[in-house]
């Protein structure tokens, strides 16, 4: 069965804007309609409620209890059959239908007490629907009798139904060219805000297909914590293949001399002697520290972006317990100036290596005392705090002019002596796959030699 495809991120933006969209259009357009009904609804209630007091103020009551009626109607319709617009009055002596209202079943049974009002509808007659406005008066009577009538006007709800058709008609046109146009920003919102994104994508193809080195720097605000992490994890990978080159490299070129001795020791004529035989002995263990030495360099992972912290602490109090024991003899003792919960942003094997050779060198120069300080950096706004690491001695130091030396790659010395060579190499190789900074300095403390590693904050 085939993997069901995903959505790409702008069709997943595209279809929760517009539901958002189509929801609140609607509820909009419900809104409106309801607002407009209820405003014709009560304006046609002030209206026919207008007719009622029309016909009250020129109405009267004679003697014999007879009602007048004003000669003339509010509206013409009252007087047109079939108009839409009717008008009555109930009582208990008195029955008056307008001309439009003769032969029409309407619901002017209703009787109500003097001052009361009532609007309903709409109600059922044999001409359809109609709105009702009801009023109750009460006439007092010479003798002091109360007559007490109830006057109804009527109007058919076609009025009304014809003027909330037109308004949604309208209403429907213009929410839905709104709709199409707001669809329309929306997308080209979407695809400009998504643009980035899509640069991102086109850029790592073409970090892939090799037409450029790296992500350039141009993303917004928002995307350059990831594209910095891509561009590490680019740089690092291709630190990684170097260093592997260079090793390998580094490695043939060193074996090349103790093999021409071996090979010429061997050419020569006769049995091996016990001279030629100690020769052999001692090139192939040059031969195995250089193997060793390499394999070393090529093992320090390097920078790694997404790597867990590792607490250094511990790991120092180790490193410090073994070489006190190392160099038992010479009375070398370690001080600590660590920060509690310090922690190192990549592989443990890098830190052992790193805190390894730095303090393993400050213990073969030391005439008695070693400083170890480590201390972080946290700037505001910073994803990952920075790093110091401080390893100081009270031995002879180093001129600054060897420093120098020391610091450029390629400058390899001989590396079979102890001291500022081999170490201090894998610590360069470390240093400057974490994008950290390695200077040698004399220690104003102690007045050997200080070796300062500097790794910046992550922002």
């Amino acid at each position: 069965m085939a993997a069901r495809r995903s959505l790409s991120l702008q069709t997943r933006l595209l279809w929760t804007a517009s539901i958002a969209l189509a929801t609140f259009l609607g509820a909009t357009g419900y809104a409106l309609d309801q607002a407009y009904r209820k405003s014709l609804t009560q304006a046609m209630r002030d209206r026919l409620q207008g007719y009622v007091w029309s016909y009250l103020s020129g109405s009267d009551l004679t003697v014999k209890g007879e009602l007048i009626l004003p000669e003339v109607a509010p509206e013409p319709r009252f007087e047109r059959p079939q108009s839409g617009l009717y008008a009555g009055v109930s009582g208990e002596q008195v029955g008056w239908r307008s001309p439009s209202a003769l032969g029409r079943d309407l619901p002017f049974e209703q009787t109500l007490d003097p001052g009361r009002t009532s609007f309903e509808g709409p109600l059922a007659s044999n001409v359809g629907g109609v709105y009702v406005f009801s009023q109750g008066v009460a006439w007092e009577q010479p003798d002091g009798k109360e007559v007490r009538l109830t006057f109804h006007v009527a109007e058919h709800e076609s009025a009304l139904r014809r003027q909330i058709n037109v308004y949604r008609t309208t209403l429907m046109a213009y929410l839905g060219t709104a709709a199409l146009v707001l669809f329309l920003v929306q997308l080209l919102m979407l695809r400009w805000s998504l643009r980035p994104l899509r640069q991102v994508s086109n850029d790592l193809a073409r970090v892939e297909r090799g037409e450029q080195e790296a992500l350039p720097d141009r993303y917004p605000r928002e995307l350059k914590p990831l594209t910095r992490s891509i561009n590490d994890v680019i740089g690092n990978e291709r630190e990684q293949r170097t260093r592997y080159r260079n090793t390998l490299g580094d490695l043939a070129h060193s074996l090349k001399t103790p093999l021409a001795v071996i090979r010429s020791t061997l050419d020569e004529p006769g049995e091996l002697e016990t001279a030629q035989r100690d020769v052999l002995a001692d090139q192939v263990r040059r031969m195995d520290e250089i193997v060793a030495y390499q394999l070393a360099r090529a093992a320090a992972s390097g920078h790694s972006t997404y790597s867990a912290p590792v607490p250094i602490e511990a790991h120092a109090e180790s490193i410090v317990s073994s070489l006190e024991k190392v160099y038992a003899a010479q009375g070398v003792l370690c001080e600590f100036e660590i920060e509690p919960d310090v922690r190192f942003y990549g592989e443990q094997g890098d830190l052992l290596e790193l805190l390894g050779n730095l303090l393993e060198n400050a213990f073969k120069w030391a005439k008695g005392r070693v400083l170890l300080t480590i201390s972080q950096q946290r700037p505001p706004g910073a994803r990952r705090p920075g790093l110091t690491v401080l390893v100081e001695d009270n031995g002879p130091g180093i001129p600054d002019e060897k420093s120098e030396q020391l610091l450029k790659r390629g400058v390899r010395g001989d590396e079979r002596v102890q001291g500022h060579g081999i170490g201090l190499s894998i610590v360069t190789d470390i240093v400057r796959s974490y994008r950290g900074e390695l200077t040698i300095d004399q220690s104003e403390e102690l007045g050997g030699a200080r070796f300062t590693v500097r790794f910046p904050p992550v922002v």
